[in-house]
């Protein structure tokens, strides 16, 4: 008999043990070994069982147990410690703090919205990279002391639960979540009511989602429930599970999560005595239609006009893509985003919405301009990502690579502009360290420290001091961490094989399966088709040769999960599943079902190597392999991601790409030759390659410099810091800047930015450089020689002073194209016959050979970010 619905029931704490429930709601604890060590002492066995939870560990444990604890004097001192250090870490002034303390203009608030979170496995709201950066960029923010609150949705089923059939095929699990039962709190109002977030959905009907509150060490994450009671029937679903539905499900959601997201702050502002946020940064474009809520409130309750508005709000908007193909883009058809957003008019029937009318959704906002902000070429699609550009005056990618790949994919936006020159900057991500580096890394970090705060491992020096360690003590920490792997590995595959159906009477070769001194190389992650899953199988026999050497041998775990709706995924973890079937190899390959956080954890700690070859440039970061390399793991990958920027040949090995060949089988035999020439060549010789006293001294060398080259590069706090010194404080800056009032009219500066915008849009068809001359170069220029250029412009209306005239010079190709070239700002010189303005620089030739130049005009306004912000130019 199965129970109509589930709840949780916490057991009544002692009040001298009353601290733990706050220990256990804060998720500072997931990332927090004395926290962790506390709750395990209670009852190790339950903790075990609570799969490490301590919220479901106060809901197992007796009260009996409780009152023995309460009358222990060294336990209650125990509590009593950890909950002052929780409260110590809650209040004092952080690296944030001394910042501002120094005078830097910094946001009294940031909003960050994101699909998904990976905090804790407890939380299961997220998929894969996505929401374990979003969970690593909280946690860092609160490391950091930043003013950060997260918004995103509450999942009653999270993501699936992944196990295999028989024959190897995924098959998935939703598990109903109590939210009763997780460390969630409910936004509640004075009188212990919860808040409810309303939302109006046309043809739907009413929503009205509830706000679970986690709490991230200082961070509060506001996840929106839309199954409540006071939601019509057929809404109540739309947070039903993360990535599940049709497009129809997935735009709900993303209404929710952008539009209910801001109601929900405004809430949680309002009752908790926070500050607004100033900042708000959209961590991909689900949560784009947050910035048409701010706009709805600027213009409905703001009074100012629609444009004014928008200038605001740009101005305070940051903006993350981690998308490196048109084809990973939200992209819904317009006939849906007039059904939602539609105007009252046109009923249900988007042909008869009035695009000029006012929307239903958002008040006040008509409904052309709200289409106007997903416009792309393909007139039936809105585009998510297109609306995040255009609501956000900065936009990153997430390394190096990822940002340039996301100028070429995006230059349709700035057209006239060189790819170069697309105004997307990035910043690399990062993970962090208290939560995926091993204890050991972290016990040997404060004894190379003499300290137990570890807050200076951002600073490079201090991983130099890794120097000073013996490499046979690095190699023991290795070993011990591939040991404990492997005990991990052994115990999932006798769950996963029984959960196929096998008997216990047929599992007992797994026992000695896998081998804590074997060379041991990690796969895991999302298997979309361009991350390559089965790549290591191009050729099986060559493959089975490098399992099963007699003297240099290697072991490798493969685990992922396919999207629910991809055969294609699925068809390919049945095929590596398959291969380690077979009696021949199944002790030297497998792979693990359900991958989540628990299961990543010790592979990071584990694994000698991590491969990665997906199909270059199509990984947009890739922050598994910066995990590994935080645990002394050396990567073996294609040089996308992170790993093109931060590669240098002595931490890992690259794998030869080759990206320019049409031939897709080709071009897969090619990489998988090579994968396997530097497993045998390259990898394996170094690992097994022992001194006198076992150690593999040249391979425990390129552990120690992958630790000290990359540990402070890879940390999320270095990357948390980025975000504030390169987007964050800056959009505040714009933002103070945007709403001066001017001659006592309040918001007189946003207000003079819309009124030039919408001049320079107008003008700007008519703006045309009439002639260029140059003067003064020799007859054989040399380089540094000075050029003299004039230029006249007929600016149709504009003035002299609201554009910015540059010549581009450089050095120029076969077809005159300009290679990399310099601009140089020329100066206003004068008026010449017929009103046309007169521009002119003299600058040095900055290169030999063949050199060419042009003449270009841009829009300049104080108050934009950069002259290319709005995507207009004129060339000569």
């Amino acid at each position: 008999m199965k129970a109509l619905r589930r709840f949780t029931v916490r057991a009544h704490l002692p009040e001298r043990l009353a601290a733990l429930e706050r220990l256990s709601v804060n998720l500072r604890w997931s990332w927090d070994a004395p926290t962790q060590e506390l709750f395990a002492a209670i009852d190790p066995e339950l903790w075990t069982q609570a799969h490490g939870d301590p919220v479901a560990l106060l809901g197992l444990v007796s009260p009996s147990r409780l009152d023995e604890l309460a009358e222990d004097q060294s336990f209650r001192d125990r509590v009593n410690q950890v909950a002052a250090d929780l409260d110590d870490y809650l209040s004092r002034p952080m690296w944030y703090q001394q910042r501002g303390a120094d005078g830097e203009v910094l946001p009294t608030g940031i909003a960050y919205f994101s699909m998904e979170f990976g905090v804790a496995e407890v939380l299961p709201n997220y998929s894969g990279g996505l929401g374990i950066l979003a969970g690593d960029h909280l946690k860092s923010a609160s490391d950091l002391g930043l003013p950060l609150i997260a918004v995103g949705l509450y999942y009653r089923s999270g993501y699936f639960r992944q196990s295999l059939t028989a024959d190897g095929w995924q098959h998935e699990n939703y598990p109903s979540l109590d939210p009763q039962g997780l460390p969630l709190r409910l936004l509640t109002d004075a009188e212990g009511r919860p808040v409810l977030v309303p939302l109006s959905l046309p043809g739907a009907g009413e929503l009205n989602a509830r706000v679970w509150i986690a709490q991230v060490g200082r961070i509060p994450l506001l996840l929106l429930d839309s199954d409540t009671p006071e939601t019509e029937h057929d809404l109540r679903g739309v947070t039903d599970r993360l990535y599940g539905g049709d497009q129809d499900h997935r735009i709900r959601q993303e209404i929710l999560a952008g539009i209910g997201g801001i109601r929900a702050i405004r809430a949680f502002t309002a009752i908790e005595g926070l500050p607004e946020p100033q900042v708000f940064h959209m961590n991909e474009g689900h949560a784009g239609f947050l910035g048409l809520e701010r706009i709805r409130e600027l213009v409905t309750d703001g009074g100012l006009d629609f444009d004014t508005a928008l200038a605001v709000v740009r101005s305070s908007t940051v903006f993350t893509t981690h998308t490196p193909v048109p084809a990973g883009i939200d992209r819904f058809p317009v006939d849906m985003v007039t059904h939602y957003f539609g105007t009252a008019s046109g009923g249900d029937d988007a042909d008869a919405a009035d695009p000029a009318e006012e929307s239903r959704l958002l008040p006040g906002l008509p409904l052309d301009r709200i289409l106007a902000f997903g416009a792309e070429d393909d007139p039936t699609k809105f585009n998510m990502a297109h609306m995040g550009l255009r609501l956000a005056q900065r936009a990153n990618g997430v390394s190096l690579l990822h940002g340039q790949v996301s100028r070429g994919m995006f230059n349709e936006l700035w057209q006239g502009f060189d790819e170069d020159e697309v105004p997307i900057g990035s910043i690399t991500n990062g993970v962090h360290a208290p939560t995926w580096a091993a204890p050991q890394w972290v016990e040997l970090g404060r004894e190379l420290l003499g300290s137990d705060d570890l807050g200076s491992l951002s600073e490079p020096d201090t991983w130099q001091r890794l120097q000073q360690v013996d490499p046979g003590h690095l190699w023991w920490i290795r070993s011990q961490l591939r040991a404990l792997l492997i005990d991990d590995v052994r115990a999932r595959l006798r769950r996963s094989w029984l959960e196929r159906g096998a008997s216990e009477a047929e599992l007992g070769w797994i026992a000695g399966a896998f081998d804590p001194d074997v060379l041991t190389i990690g796969f895991a992650r999302r298997v979309p088709t361009y991350k390559r899953l089965t790549l290591m199988l191009r050729d099986p026999e060559r493959l089975e040769q490098l399992l099963l050497d007699d003297a240099r041998p290697v072991q490798l775990i493969v685990a992922g999960k396919s999207h629910p709706a991809d055969d294609g995924g699925k068809a390919l973890i049945q095929q590596v599943v398959r291969f380690a079937d077979r009696h021949e190899v199944r002790h030297r390959i497998a792979f693990l079902p359900d991958y989540d956080m628990s299961m990543a954890r010790l592979l990071y700690w584990g694994c000698d190597v991590w491969l990665n070859n997906p199909l270059r440039p199509l990984e947009a970061c890739g922050t598994s392999g910066m995990k590994s390399a935080l645990n002394g793991g050396l990567n073996l990958s294609i040089r996308d991601g992170w790993w093109d920027e931060w590669y240098d040949g002595e931490n890992g090995w690259e794998i030869p790409t080759a990206d320019g060949l049409a031939d897709e089988t080709r071009r897969d035999d090619l990489e998988a030759a090579a994968l396997y020439g530097l497993l045998a060549n390259s990898v394996t010789p170094k690992f097994y390659d022992r001194d006198e006293h076992g150690v593999p001294t040249r391979w425990v060398e390129m552990v120690r410099h992958t630790l000290q080259v990359l540990g402070p590069k890879v940390l999320a706090s270095r990357m948390v810091r980025d975000y504030t010194e390169k987007y964050y404080a800056p959009a505040a800056r714009s933002l103070h800047r945007t709403i001066e009032a001017l001659d006592g009219v309040p918001f007189g500066a946003a207000r003079d930015l819309a009124d030039y915008r919408r001049r320079a849009e107008q003008a700007w068809p008519g703006i045309r450089i009439t002639d260029v001359d140059s003067y003064g170069l020799p007859d054989t220029p040399l380089l540094g020689s000075e050029l003299t250029l004039t230029a006249t412009v007929d600016l149709a209306g504009m003035g002299a002073h609201e554009v910015a005239v540059e010549a581009v010079v450089g050095r120029v190709d076969a077809t005159d194209g300009l290679v990399e070239p310099s601009t140089v700002q020329m100066e206003h010189v004068g008026t010449a016959d017929g009103g046309r303005e007169l521009f002119s620089t003299t600058t040095p030739l900055p290169v030999a050979g063949p050199v060419g130049y042009t003449v270009r005009v841009l829009p300049h306004h104080p108050l934009l970010a950069a002259d290319d912000e709005l995507g207009l130019v004129t060339l000569a």
